[in-house]
């Protein structure tokens, strides 16, 4: 599988399993409606973990342009590979956020909560704050790229001997889950926690394009927050790591 085809694979895996529990939960009448924001941010964590363990052997799994932008600023990805790499990401959001309409779409049809099924695609702050939002895109974004780059594989070391990776395979993808996890519970109620602009782009693309019957504006004055901001809070993270 080429790096290009995986990063598509991941991030469809990555929006399907990840929208769909918003799905899940905000449509009417589905057997998990009303489960709660526990619910959702476990869930995303394990979507980037189905994510990850696929692509990862391929592309790196890199599933969001903030960590491939970020890990080209740290001298860690070659700069040539970051556009073809953002353009698969954002192919594979599409694709996974058209799925969920598509398998839930009874569900939309009978669903009059205009601003819940925007939910299911894209992000919205709780309280409409452009520059406090963007901060917390910000920070968010930070604390992913900056923990991503300190993850590194398994070493075993003998005696006096080069260190070796012997491969946890899936395992390595853990770390990442729950760092994605922990920035829902503690900092995703502020914004929807979009800290990818592919997986809030795609899907907004997507929900402007779908013929949904309750349907309220895209909100695209909105949407370079999710765009910008994890880009601006992951080069950041990258900046500190070639520093310290």
């Amino acid at each position: 599988m080429s790096a290009f085809v995986a990063e598509i694979l991941g991030t469809f895996l990555l929006i399907l399993l990840g929208n769909g529990v918003v799905a899940n939960i905000v449509l009417k009448d589905t057997k998990a409606n009303d489960s709660g924001w526990m619910v959702i941010t476990t869930a995303w964590g394990l979507a980037v973990y189905v994510g990850v363990i696929v692509a990862g052997p391929y592309s790196g799994a890199h599933l969001n342009p903030a960590v491939t932008v970020s890990l080209a600023i740290a001298g860690l990805f070659d700069w040539v590979e970051v556009m073809p790499y953002i353009l698969a990401q954002l192919i594979g959001a599409m694709a996974g956020s058209f799925v969920v309409w598509l398998i839930y779409k009874d569900h939309y049809n009978i669903t009059d909560d205009k601003e819940g099924i925007k939910a299911t695609f894209c992000t919205a702050p709780a309280i409409r704050n452009f520059p406090r939002n963007f901060l917390t895109e910000v920070v968010g974004t930070f604390v992913l790229i900056f923990a991503v780059l300190y993850i590194a594989g398994p070493e075993l070391s003998i005696g006096s001997e080069e260190a070796a990776n012997f491969g946890l395979g899936s395992i390595g993808a853990i770390p990442v889950a729950f760092v994605v996890w922990v920035i829902g519970l503690s900092l995703g109620g502020l914004t929807g926690y979009a800290i990818n602009p592919a997986r809030d782009l795609g899907p907004r693309i997507i929900y402007t394009l779908l013929p949904i019957k309750f349907k309220r504006s895209s909100d695209w004055s909105y949407a370079w927050i999710p765009i910008v901001a994890p880009l601006v809070g992951g080069g950041l993270a990258a900046a500190l790591y070639l520093i310290v």
